[in-house]
């Protein structure tokens, strides 16, 4: 069988140094045909051109504040399109500070809003400036913990063409509720309420993928009864989320840290996933911040 083919606009934007460059090439890999920097008031045009061109009805824009007018021009031109039933997807982008910052550091370039000045004061004043824009889009997705291999391999798994049959792709994320909840998250499980290891000395510089820490976690009935909980709903929605389309669903597990207790409970379900009929990439954002 060959694979389907969706007609599609997807339009990345988000905070600078976040990853917008490294999504538009993976599209471009998969076959859309890309654009970087259009300017806002050209993007109606754009669209009605790849409508009526078949060979570019997979198309890729990415938009930003290197374009003055964008946050004002953008929300109409977006409105716009929904408005004529048009195939778009607003994929928003953004990392934590202290990611983007090194980010900066490494490729040695200045934020566009923060020329003559330290690149956070930019960050923090374009992250405003966004807060309407992201309110609007279809996905956000936080890539601080992403290299670029897995930032590529997600656009492939969450925008290649599939066939009928194959897997949904099934993302496991362990996270720290003090670094807030994982924006790309479909499903959310708190484990808090489960004795933290890192209160017992022993554990605390340990973390959830290591055995001292999972003997531990094991030996509270909690444990087992959560996931078996777990296990039973994702039995349900996961084939019900596959039925009406989906290819890409990300499951969030968080406790205070995002050390301990999610990154054990994180893995035991991936691993139980894997034996079903699912592709599943199991993720630790915060195990090394705590």
């Amino acid at each position: 069988m060959k694979a389907e083919q969706t007609d599609k606009l997807v339009i990345v934007t988000g905070l600078s140094g976040s990853g917008k460059t490294h999504v538009l090439r993976a599209l471009e890999d998969l076959g859309f045909f890309c654009v970087d920097n259009l300017p806002t008031a050209l993007i109606p045009r754009f669209a009605e051109l790849i409508r009526d061109t078949p060979s570019l009805r997979r198309a890729a824009l990415v938009v930003d504040l290197r374009e003055p007018a964008f946050t004002r021009q953008f929300p109409t031109a977006l409105r716009s399109l929904r408005q004529r039933g048009l195939p778009v997807e607003l994929l928003f982008l953004e990392a934590d500070e202290r990611t983007l910052v090194r980010r900066f550091s490494e490729t040695r370039r200045p934020h566009p809003l923060a020329v003559d000045e330290p690149v956070v004061e930019g960050l923090r004043q374009e992250r405003e400036a966004l807060r309407p824009i992201r309110k609007t889009a279809d996905r956000i997705v936080d890539t601080s913990a992403f290299t670029v291999h897995e930032l590529r391999a997600w656009v492939r798994e969450r925008f290649g063409a599939r066939t009928a049959d194959a897997p949904m792709m099934v993302t496991v994320t362990s996270f720290g509720y003090k670094y807030g909840v994982p924006a790309e998250a479909d499903l959310v499980f708190d484990a808090r309420f489960l004795p933290n290891p890192n209160f017992v000395p022993r554990l605390r510089r340990l973390t959830g993928e290591q055995a001292p820490v999972q003997r531990f976690l094991d030996a509270q009935p909690d444990t087992a009864r959560f996931l078996r909980k777990v296990m039973g709903l994702l039995a349900f929605v996961l084939p019900r989320h596959r039925k009406e389309g989906r290819s890409y669903v990300t499951i969030a597990v968080g406790c205070t840290g995002g050390r301990h207790r999610s990154v054990m409970l994180a893995t035991r379900i991936g691993e139980a996933l894997r034996k079903g009929r699912y592709g599943v990439q199991v993720r630790h954002r915060d195990a090394r911040l705590s």
